[in-house]
């Protein structure tokens, strides 16, 4: 796909409601569906909804991962037709195992408003600094946390899923050491880790993803998160894109995607960071990770911090060069950027 650049600095803001009404076209077109649903624990209800998320064609299926009224933790999936039963079943046995696939029953349901039931099930989340939210919960935001506002829709990435999560905790714990100046979001989804990064040390940020939604959802929640001329979003498969080697070299790159297009990146992905850079590497299985620490070890980068949670692996690798990639005098983020995700 061509690479579509994102608005400069001083650009006025894209509009949204485009966007919008793609995203409600098609839950629209998912109100009367028909639902697997299965009781489980959380770790494995959301491995079940993150696999067929990305296995089931996404213009006709909605998966999620909640915990409901009693507390007990479901993951479902939506059909705007009848699924074949038995290929959905075999796929949440590969995510969950047996028990969860013979516990797996479909139904047919009324239509709902889909929009306002998935707003009401999302709390925020907090990671270290970082609370993500949806913007009925903007006033919830303390006063010592960058809040960032993340709508649920099409693009992964509301900070619900151990990954995006693992990958917020990984940029605090690197935001305590110090300040990165260029950032290289892949597989960006909502763009809410380069969002993160561009309002922890107020610097650019490069965001790409193969979805054009997700690229569109990025470029509006930068403008909503008030880091719009930080944010340049692109349409982009792998990291042969010519502005991706533009912006080059990399301080911290962060890659939350799978197992295999993060073993295919490997190679170009150390060649485009900065001597001392990190590379942040999630979307991991933990039966995953060391076959990601080879291939990214195999490259001269080294493992500096393991983050599992919620059944998922976040890698934290080093790449050799200047001891400690921030400059003592960068420890603080900058002055003067608004703690929070938006301004009432």
């Amino acid at each position: 796909m061509s690479s579509r650049a994102a608005p400069g600095a001083g650009a006025e803001p894209p509009q949204r409601d485009g966007i919008a009404d793609r995203i409600a076209a098609i839950i629209t077109a998912l109100a009367s569906t028909s639902l697997a649903r299965v009781v489980t624990d959380q770790a494995t209800a959301k491995r079940i909804a993150t696999l067929l998320h990305e296995t089931l064609p996404p213009e006709d299926t909605a998966a999620s991962a909640f915990e409901d009224e009693t507390g007990r933790w479901c993951a479902e999936i939506h059909f705007s037709s009848p699924p074949d039963e038995a290929a959905v079943r075999a796929l949440v046995a590969a995510a969950g195992g047996d028990a969860a696939a013979a516990a797996l029953v479909f139904e047919q349901v009324r239509p709902k408003d889909w929009v306002q039931a998935s707003l009401a099930g999302l709390t925020p989340v907090d990671a270290g600094r970082f609370r993500v939210h949806g913007s009925h919960d903007r006033g919830s935001v303390p006063g010592n946390r960058i809040g960032l506002e993340i709508e649920a829709a099409l693009a992964f990435g509301t900070g619900h899923h151990g990954t995006t999560r693992g990958c917020l905790l990984a940029l605090d714990g690197l935001v305590k050491r110090g300040k990165y100046r260029r950032i290289l979001d892949v597989g960006t989804g909502t763009g809410v880790l380069a969002i993160a990064a561009a309002r922890a040390w107020y610097v650019p940020a490069l965001a790409t993803d193969i979805d054009p939604l997700a690229v569109a959802a990025t470029r509006g929640n930068a403008w909503l998160n008030r880091a719009g001329p930080k944010i340049e979003a692109i349409c982009a498969a792998g990291l042969s894109a010519r502005r991706i080697r533009e912006r080059a070299p990399y301080d911290l790159i962060f890659a939350n995607i799978l197992l295999g297009p993060l073993v295919r990146m490997a190679a170009p992905m150390a060649r485009l960071a900065a001597p001392g850079a990190r590379i942040v590497l999630s979307g991991l299985l933990p039966t995953h990770a060391h076959a990601a620490l080879a291939a990214y070890r195999a490259q001269g980068l080294t493992l500096e911090k393991r983050l599992p949670l919620d059944g998922w692996m976040t890698l934290v690798m080093a790449k050799p060069g200047r001891e400690g990639a921030p400059a003592a005098n960068d420890s603080a983020p900058a002055t003067g950027w608004p703690r929070r995700g938006i301004v009432n």
